[in-house]
């Protein structure tokens, strides 16, 4: 799909978005499939929910079936980005600085394929991330532009057991 296609469904659907108090976080087409994917605002405590889903997919779908702007058959996905998201633009790195991310590189540098660590900045250009397992060199730190980046996204960490949930476990036995 053309830029200007994508471009024209972006504009019918961003109105629909903010109404529903959602973020447009991607918007691709590949292999048939229209695939909108919505996130909270940044810095939102919730996820979205699968009721928002809904009924973004029959908005969104509505206005795309009266404004007719994908030439050909298609199949419209209305999505999350979920728990571990997928990371295409410098404004999804910018969004998830402060989170742990897996980095997989188009070529292998200095011995390494994948990298993975806490995204500590990010930019137009690249991302810096505070390597989970630091080289020999001693560099604790990394920066890759986007254009050596295959692959990335964000790991989720799950977080340690409050004391009182393991009272309650050990309680229970």
């Amino acid at each position: 799909m053309e830029n200007r296609t994508l471009e024209r469904v972006r504009e019918l659907i961003a109105p629909i978005v903010a109404d529903l108090k959602l973020d447009l976080y991607d918007l691709e087409f590949r292999g048939g499939t229209l695939r909108v994917t919505l996130d909270t605002p940044p810095g939102s405590e919730r996820g979205v929910s699968i009721d928002e889903i809904s009924l973004a997919s029959r908005l969104i779908g509505r206005d795309l079936d009266h404004h007719d702007p994908v030439p050909g058959h298609y199949t419209l996905e209305v999505t999350s980005p979920g728990l571990e998201r997928t990371l295409r633009t410098p404004a999804h790195f910018q969004r998830e600085v402060g989170k742990a991310v897996n980095i997989r590189l188009r070529d292998v540098a200095n011995g390494e394929r994948r990298i993975q660590g806490v995204l500590v900045s990010a930019d137009d250009r690249g991302a810096t991330l505070r390597l989970e397992s630091p080289p020999p060199d001693g560099a604790d730190e990394r920066t890759v532009t986007y254009d050596q980046i295959d692959r990335a996204r964000t790991v989720f960490v799950w977080g340690p057991q409050s004391p009182k949930q393991a009272v309650s476990r050990t309680e229970a036995t």
